[in-house]
């Protein structure tokens, strides 16, 4: 079996481990050499799993840092407006008698994205 605490929460994998344990069941890693039979096995695997952890909150508290200064600077984040482009185009084709399918096909965007701008302002 192939050992995933870097993977895994903390407590998920603890809670594993414990039930693995409580079944009588005894890990062990034949890839990183991890015995969890024995106290120093369960120890690594402890400091493992704690160091997996704290480079997730690491990681996340960059990318938080990352999205704050990136709103700061005034870059626009999430999906791109592409269909908002279109909307005075949408319209016009809609008031034509053009069918939602066939303005999407046409403007080369999603059928979903025509017909909130059409209930919109329709």
């Amino acid at each position: 079996m192939k050992s995933e605490l870097r993977g895994a929460s903390f407590e998920f994998s603890y809670a594993t481990l414990q039930e693995l344990n409580h079944l009588g069941v005894g890990f062990v890693s034949l890839t990183e050499a991890l015995d969890l039979t024995t106290p120093a096995g369960r120890t690594v695997a402890g400091l493992l799993a704690i160091f997996a952890e704290f480079e997730r909150e690491v990681l996340r508290e960059r990318t938080r840092a990352g999205l704050a200064e990136a709103r700061q600077n005034g870059k626009r984040l999430g999906r791109p407006e592409t269909a908002a482009r279109h909307a005075d185009e949408i319209r016009k084709l809609h008031l034509a008698g053009i069918s939602k399918s066939e303005i999407a096909r046409r403007l080369q965007i999603g059928r979903t994205s025509v017909r909130p701008i059409l209930g919109a302002k329709s």
